[in-house]
């Protein structure tokens, strides 16, 4: 199907065959997964009450099983405010109530600072981008495959410069994709700067802003602007599994 939209007085087209998900494929009890934070790997266990068992391969009639996982820890998630914030209501169910922006990816290069950290800078980040939008998806570089079962935790990985955060959200970007297991770095004595800026929290927080983290983007896409559809399970906890899919978006003349 055939979609036109209007974004800043110019229209653009896009196809909804040509989706591409940026969602990792999450493999319930393998270790088959990226993993960040030291969170257990996702579980997938059998139901059984009685003389009934949720498995037709172990003889019952329909599979029936207790998924557990970590949103923060395992793959693709979207999180609001609440991840820094104790209000009961800074849930994700509350704070996203729209699904669908345009984004515009970018590819960008960490850079190593003398401390051996590898870091995202702002000043790269301004620079790649070329349109105003209300969403932003990072892809950093090299952007290998590995990155599907990468195991993260105790290996500071890169992420994304403390000033950054503010910076988008003086820009109105309100929702922020990457690759990442964090916006901060992976330990920081809980200054958790980005995240701060970025929601602007507790000063004057920006409830309907979210982050995504751990997403994949393919190499065959592009840098440019996406139609970006943002799904999420409607859970009242300050993060979810999620799943981002974008379309390519044409100029129309």
């Amino acid at each position: 199907m055939q979609i036109q939209i209007t974004h800043r007085n110019q229209q653009y087209s896009t196809d909804t065959t040509q989706g591409q998900s940026l969602a990792f494929t999450l493999r319930p009890n393998s270790p088959e997964n990226p993993n960040c934070y030291y969170a257990e790997a996702p579980e997938n266990a059998v139901i059984r009450a009685g003389n009934f068992v949720g498995s037709v391969t172990e003889g019952g009639t329909v599979n029936y099983t207790r998924l557990s996982l970590t949103p923060h820890g395992n793959g693709t998630h979207t999180e609001c405010y609440g991840h820094i914030s104790p209000a009961p209501d800074a849930t994700l169910d509350r704070c996203l109530q729209e699904f669908m922006f345009v984004a515009e990816l970018v590819s960008l290069q960490p850079v190593q600072r003398e401390n051996g950290d590898w870091v995202v800078l702002l000043k790269d980040l301004q620079k790649a981008l070329q349109h105003q939008t209300n969403a932003i998806i990072i892809r950093t570089l090299p952007n290998d495959l590995d990155k599907n079962t990468r195991a993260y935790s105790g290996t500071n990985p890169a992420y994304l410069e403390e000033n950054t955060g503010l910076w988008l959200a003086e820009q109105g970007v309100e929702h922020l994709l990457l690759d990442l297991p964090s916006v901060d770095r992976e330990e920081d004595a809980g200054r958790l700067a980005v995240h701060h800026g970025f929601w602007q929290y507790p000063a004057a927080t920006r409830t309907q802003a979210t982050i995504t983290e751990l997403i994949f983007v393919p190499d065959a896409l592009p840098d440019g602007l996406y139609w970006l559809h943002l799904q999420v399970p409607r859970l009242a906890t300050d993060a979810a599994p999620s799943q981002p899919v974008i379309y390519p978006l044409k100029p129309v003349q």
